[in-house]
């Protein structure tokens, strides 16, 4: 067994503490990756404060893991050790099913093993990226284009996926208006993906504050949703709109903004449910979507997208001790706009 060090959480109400976990041997297929940066992601908030259902602690979350490869294993072609490299937030599927034969392994029909919290093909508990190093199949391995840093390629592996592919999927593009809900660690990569596809890109946000870093990113218009007049200003108005908010809020009141056909995807997962008035879908054929991530061909289609248009979120980069603190600022909305663990401080 290979031993990690690693940052774990031993219950919703704990802090964060360092730990050493064991990785398994190689196997022939697997690659052993020294872990870099790994970014923290509100699922792994979520996951941490046990929010979605019961949790096998302790646990170590993280699955926006960028590094090194330091091994493989005999019968491994795809990477060489000194490859950089990447893991999102799956490790393993069926590799049988339909949906994993279409190259869709997050829609795996078996379910999909996550990065974290999950039980891997050996029935031991999966552990993520807040940690040294990590063993996974070269299969759910991505390379990391050399253009991109490290540091800001480790969110790409979820929040950039987890944007890309919907917008990919109904078809953002010239001609198309994209409306952006919520302007954090998810929305601000959405507006640059969004942007970088040639649509005409508008962020809705709860305030004005992030007006003008919205615009840098490539929003065209930006509003906040505080305001009641924005709701009439904008109705009929989008193709597409991506709800990246990770809380509750009034899902209907943005139906309103869609165009005949018009598509509103939730990509923000709270842990509340939401309440759809279908009232509000059927009077003009609306669609009310939802979207995970996407599979390892899309997310390597994605970084090398995010390499060509030079596409790299903004980040906060932190030491481990920093962890709790980063959780309490996500939480408070403080954070422009993801935080990056730098793992050489585990």
């Amino acid at each position: 067994m290979i031993t990690a060090k690693a940052r774990a959480i031993d219950g919703p109400d704990k802090p964060f503490r360092f730990a050493e976990i064991k990785r398994r041997e190689l196997d022939s297929d697997d690659v052993l990756i020294e872990i870099k940066y790994a970014g923290i992601c509100h699922s792994d908030i979520h996951t941490a404060h046990g929010d979605w259902g019961p949790v096998n602690y302790p646990l170590v979350p993280g699955h926006e893991i960028s590094g090194i490869v330091t091994a493989v294993g005999p019968d491994v072609t795809k990477y060489e050790i000194g490859d950089r490299v990447g893991v999102g937030c799956m490790v393993d599927s069926c590799g049988e099913c339909e949906n994993c034969r279409k190259g869709e392994e997050q829609y795996c029909l078996k379910g999909n093993i996550p990065t974290y919290a999950g039980v891997d093909k050996y029935g031991e508990p999966t552990q993520g990226g807040y940690s040294t190093h990590i063993v996974v199949t070269e299969g759910f391995v991505v390379r990391i284009p050399d253009n991109i840093g490290l540091d800001v390629a480790a969110p790409l592996l979820c929040a950039g996926i987890t944007t890309y592919s919907p917008l990919n999927h109904w078809n953002a593009g010239p001609g198309k208006k994209v409306a952006v809900v919520g302007m954090g660690g998810l929305g601000h990569i959405a507006v640059m993906i969004a942007h970088a596809m040639g649509a005409e890109v508008t962020v809705l946000s709860q305030t004005l504050n992030k007006k003008d870093d919205g615009r840098q990113f490539g929003a065209d218009h930006y509003y906040a949703t505080s305001d009641p007049k924005t709701f009439e200003k904008l109705a009929g108005t989008f193709d597409l709109i991506i709800n990246t908010v990770s809380a509750k809020i009034d899902i209907n009141v943005y139906f309103s903004l869609l165009v005949l056909d018009g598509t509103l995807v939730n990509v923000g997962a709270p842990a509340d449910h939401l309440s759809v008035n279908v009232f509000s879908l059927i009077g003009h054929r609306r669609s009310f979507a939802g979207s995970m991530i996407g599979g390892i061909r899309e997310t390597q289609e994605m970084l090398n997208f995010c390499s060509e248009h030079t596409i790299v979120p903004k980040i906060e980069v932190i030491s481990a001790d920093q962890i709790d603190e980063a959780y309490e600022r996500v939480l408070a909305s403080d954070v422009k706009y993801r935080f990056v663990i730098d793992t050489s401080t585990i």
